[in-house]
This record gives structure tokens, sequence and C-alpha cells, in this order.
């Protein structure tokens, strides 16, 4: 799958609103098995390239505070938005001041997280393999080891934050005007 056609899959997805991540595990249920795998080696890539401290940052003034797990979930959201939205989020993360509009806000119910991003790709194979949407962890780890036999390395990458909790404020002024007093979870 090339990154074109995944970001595609993404964008026809946000059309189905509250059921995009059904609608997208659904639609790659229909792929080949390759083609999932190449679904989430894109997806990790862009899970690797959004994996920064200045977004980190950004994230941690939206939710009044990021966890690992948060920032996951919140990259998984950020992905979810499609193409446009992330390289521009990714480019200069107080756009999220801008994208987070109140407009925005009441059609995105998924609004800064989506933990279910994050497996799409595992439950439509799992779905392949046995018929169900239920979790299987010995499929799991079947689709993790086919990742591994193309080349994807799972190697956690620890990244140091280059802000402290008091330099928010001044390195994202217009998120922190926004969202300060009303983060978003």
């Amino acid at each position: 799958m090339t990154t074109d056609l995944f970001w595609e899959m993404i964008n026809n997805s946000k059309k189905y609103g509250e059921e995009q991540i059904e609608w997208l595990t659904k639609e790659l249920t229909k792929s080949s098995k390759e083609e999932i795998l190449q679904f989430e080696i894109e997806f990790r890539n862009k899970m690797d390239q959004s994996y920064t401290s200045s977004l980190w940052g950004a994230a941690f003034v939206v939710m009044g505070g990021c966890s690992d797990d948060g920032f996951d979930y919140f990259r998984g959201w950020l992905i979810s938005r499609g193409e446009e939205v992330f390289n521009q989020v990714i480019k200069n993360p107080e756009f999220l001041a801008e994208y987070l509009s109140e407009e925005n806000l009441q059609e995105d119910v998924f609004a800064p997280q989506l933990e279910e991003m994050l497996s799409v790709a595992s439950d439509a194979y799992i779905y392949q393999k046995t018929g169900m949407f239920e979790y299987n962890d010995d499929i799991n780890t079947e689709f993790y080891n086919e990742l591994e036999a193309r080349g994807y390395n799972f190697e956690v990458t620890e990244i140091e934050n280059d802000w402290e909790e008091e330099d928010l404020e001044e390195m994202y002024p217009l998120l922190w005007d926004r969202f300060e007093e009303n983060p978003l979870t």
C-alpha cells in the first residue's frame, strides 16, 4: 500500500464520523493480507514521524496533561484527521488552535484522542483469520511477526522533551490561550 492510498483510505473514512474506525477496519478486511500489513507499516511510519517533543508539548497543553499512552492516542487521532491536517500540525503544532475550532469539535467526537485507531490493521487481520472482530492473542502475535518479517522494527524510541511544563505558555501561546483554562480531556 502506497502512502497515497493510505491517506486516501483515511480521508474516505472521515465521511463516516463516529463510525470512522468501523468503516476503516471493514474496508481493510476486504484487502489482501499484504495490504493490511502495508497499511500498518504506513500507520506506524506516521506514528514515528509524529513522535516529537514539540508535538508532545502541544498535546500536553491541548489536553491539560499528556501521558505516554495519551500521546499515542493523540497521534492516532491526528492521523485519523487526514494528510493535510497531519502535515500542518507536524509543521506547526500551533495549527491545532485553529483546527480545533468549536465547529470542528462538534463534528469530531474523537478529538483529541482515538485509541481505536492504533488497532485498525490488527483488527482487520484478526477478522480475516477468524471471521470475528474479537481480539485473539495468537493471531495478534502472528500479525506482529509478519510485520517484523517485512523489516518493521519495533524498537522503542525514547525522546527527551525539550520543554518543562512552565515553558509551554511561551512555546505555544495560541494553544495556551485557547486550552489552558479548558483543556479537551
